[in-house]
Parts: C-alpha cells; sequence; structure tokens
C-alpha cells in the first residue's frame, strides 16, 4: 500500500523555508511508528532537511541531479524508479515535498494525515484532496495542550 504521510494546516501548509512551521511531539511519534522499518520516498530537499537519516527506515531519494550521492541513501530519478526501489515493502511511504506528493497524489493508495487546526505562512503546500477521489476512513482529533500549541486531528484517506 504506497501511502503518502504528512502533516498540513488548514490551508495545506506544509512547511516555510525547507521546515515545519509547527511542534507537535505526539505526530513526530505517530510518524515514527507507523514508518519505521519501511521505506520511506522523498526528495532532495526534504532529505537535506533532516539533522541525519532516520533511524531503521531505508532512504529513497528521488533528484534530477545524476551527480547527487548522499551517504544514508538510495537516489532515483524518477516516481517509477522510486516505486520499483520499495517493491518489496509491503508498506512503503511518501514523505514529501510539496512537489513529491502532487506528482504521487494520482497513484497513491492512502493518505495519512495531520490536520494542524491552524492558519500558517508557507511556501510549500500539499495538493488538495479531491473527495471524489478520496474517502475519510478514519479521523482522531486531538486537543491544544501543555506539550501542543495547536489542536490536530489524524485523518486517513483511501481511494473511494
Amino acid at each position: 500500500m504506497l501511502t503518502m504521510i504528512a502533516a498540513v494546516g488548514e490551508g495545506n501548509e506544509l512547511g516555510k523555508d525547507n521546515d515545519l512551521v509547527w511542534h507537535l511531539p505526539d505526530d513526530f511519534k505517530r510518524f515514527k511508528q507507523l514508518t519505521t522499518g519501511h521505506h520511506i520516498i522523498m526528495g532532495r530537499k526534504t532529505f537535506e532537511s533532516f539533522p541525519k537519516p532516520l533511524p531503521n527506515r531505508t532512504h529513497i531519494i528521488i533528484s534530477r541531479n545524476k551527480d547527487y550521492s548522499p551517504i544514508d541513501g538510495e537516489v532515483v530519478f524518477s516516481l517509477e524508479e522510486a516505486i520499483q526501489l520499495a517493491q518489496e515493502d509491503n508498506s512503503p511511504y511518501i514523505i514529501g515535498g510539496g512537489q513529491i506528493y502532487k506528482q504521487f497524489m494520482p497513484i497513491a493508495e492512502a493518505i495519512e494525515l495531520t490536520r494542524v487546526h491552524g492558519k500558517f505562512e508557507a511556501d510549500t503546500f500539499f495538493p488538495e484532496i479531491d473527495l471524489s477521489v478520496w474517502k475519510l476512513v478514519n479521523s482522531e482529533f486531538h486537543p491544544k495542550d501543555e506539550k501542543h500549541n495547536y489542536a490536530f486531528t489524524y485523518e486517513r484517506y483511501e481511494r473511494a
């Protein structure tokens, strides 16, 4: 099951200056729980935004730069190559950025979305979810609390 996973604001904001615009510890824990042991597919900028590679995951980096060769990731030059490289994994995750999500939207089978309740200044956005194509199958609300400056909702979509 090819799944896109993202945290977005109410206006589909993903981030600004190659970074998130909020800090939600429970969302980080959920991301780790879902993606550990799996292939994670991302663009070069997303990979380079990590302080270090994420442990216990196979990093597949989509890049246009034929000379790009990071130490801790496998570089591919197309979506098809990324999918082929992850074919042994029954649940690879697409983790961004904005252009990668847009390219995978027509072929992804599920979306794990954390909807952060707020409007944010951003320069990168998640594509619009077409509800004639996608069905919301699960929704779990989390209120703002001492660890989280924003309320948020975990949403799972599957192709309708």
